[in-house]
């Protein structure tokens, strides 16, 4: 009896084992180590080599975004984003002479530059990208140009109602914290920033030893590194380091705010909760949840928004002026409720959690890159850690997430019609 108990306990430790090990050669298959090297100014430099690619993609990532704005200076680190490529020929040069793509993706935890294109046009990416990552024009001109280009897109946007709610709610729930502070700024905030602002803040964050270069395609990786050195390798490093400390906010006021607008046709309901961090262990649980309800929930609409220092989550509601907040579902999904500042949720079938899972799976592999580059930008152990949590996310732990969010501070605001016609 004992030798069979045992012989069980060592057969189910294997299994495990077995288990473990299959799961270890999935995660090399599906996410390859790059080539890692290290410029001497401190620049991180990872090379993916596929011989059988025809495109050569270049990702460029400073690991500091608006969250460093300076308080009543909102929009700093956007106005620097946008002076480095501020006209549309950069975007039209990689579509038509390097057959690619180019983009600058700004948020609050970093500045990314994407960039593609034919595979034997890789030096030509690497020296447009340089060119004006290591040393861009800054001056009253350039700056001018760029503030007012910004500041035509925000006065766009503040006559949103739906961009109305999403500050006001971001605000009633974290105040003057990074993440409750418009990322393209205000007219007000605009103003007040100069090019002098922008030199300090490309001294302090555009800086060599807070980057990470990302190469993926067909190239050598020693050809990759030798044209590095020779394009970035007079990047200049910070002084010191910024850490991303910031005092934390007060709670939250739970108290219904209504911001009434003219000429409105219907209303916008938002309701927010502090939500899981980007290097929170319960952050796939999130995303898990976030996409389960996507599909399981209407008539709400739901954004995870997962920082470096903690995460928002919103759900976002339309509606006639007469029905605060909806009473039909159009999509046939369950009813998410927001009474009285709190969540009332559906629990989630199996198969939305499997296909979630699944989707989160996939969205990792198909992003190998941009996974490797948030290991630095957020502080995370490793890739392979990162899907070693992820493949352990159970429905019962989606299903605590949603609950948890009953007993976190909620915020609500509704933006609804004033009486007075315009």
């Amino acid at each position: 009896m004992k030798f069979n108990q045992y012989f069980k306990n060592f057969a189910f430790a294997a299994l495990i084992l077995f288990a473990a090990a299959a799961f270890s050669s999935a995660q090399t298959q599906n996410f390859p180590a790059p080539r890692e090297s290290k410029l001497l100014n401190g620049t991180r430099l990872l090379v993916w080599n596929d011989a059988k690619a025809n495109k050569v993609t270049v990702k460029i990532r400073v690991h500091s975004g608006s969250a460093f704005d300076q308080l009543g200076k909102e929009g700093m680190m956007q106005l620097l984003s946008d002076i480095l490529f501020p006209t549309e020929q950069t975007k039209e040069f990689f579509a038509e002479d390097l057959n690619g793509s180019f983009e600058i993706v700004t948020n609050y935890d970093y500045i990314q530059i994407n960039a593609s294109g034919d595979a034997d046009k890789f030096l030509t990416i690497l020296e447009t990208l340089a060119a004006a990552i290591t040393n861009p024009s800054i001056n009253k001109e350039s700056t001018e140009r760029v503030r007012t280009a910004l500041l035509a897109k925000v006065q766009e946007l503040e006559k949103n109602p739906s961009y109305i709610a999403d500050q006001a709610v971001a605000k009633r729930l974290l105040g003057n914290f990074p993440y409750g502070r418009p990322q393209f700024g205000s007219p007000e905030s605009l103003a007040k920033i100069d090019f002098a602002d922008l030199i300090f803040a490309r001294e302090r964050f555009l800086t060599a030893d807070n980057a990470t270069i990302a190469i993926s395609g067909n190239v050598n990786p020693d050809f990759a590194l030798r044209a590095a050195k020779r394009l970035f390798g007079g990047w200049l490093k910070a002084d010191k380091k910024v850490p991303a400390t910031f005092a934390q906010p007060d709670t939250p006021n739970q108290e219904k705010l209504t911001i009434k607008l003219p000429n409105l046709e219907k209303g916008y309901t938002r309701a927010a909760n502090n939500a899981p961090a980007r290097n929170d262990k319960n952050y796939y649980s999130f995303v898990i949840l976030d996409k389960v309800w996507q599909k399981l929930v209407c008539p709400q609409r739901f954004s995870y928004q997962p920082h470096l220092l903690r995460g928002i989550y919103v759900i976002s509601g339309e509606s006639g002026l007469s029905e605060l907040p909806l009473n039909e579902c159009s999509r046939g999904g369950q009813y998410l409720l927001i009474k009285d500042g709190k969540t009332i949720f559906p629990a989630i079938p199996q198969n939305l959690f499997d296909e979630a899972k699944s989707k989160t799976i996939t969205d990792l592999t198909n992003n190998l890159a941009d996974l490797w580059l948030d290991v630095e930008t957020y502080k995370l152990n490793s890739v392979q850690d990162e899907l070693q949590k992820l493949n352990s996310v159970t429905i019962t732990d989606v299903q605590k997430t949603a609950e948890n969010l009953l007993n976190t501070p909620s915020v609500s605001v509704v933006v609804t019609a004033s009486e007075t016609k315009q």
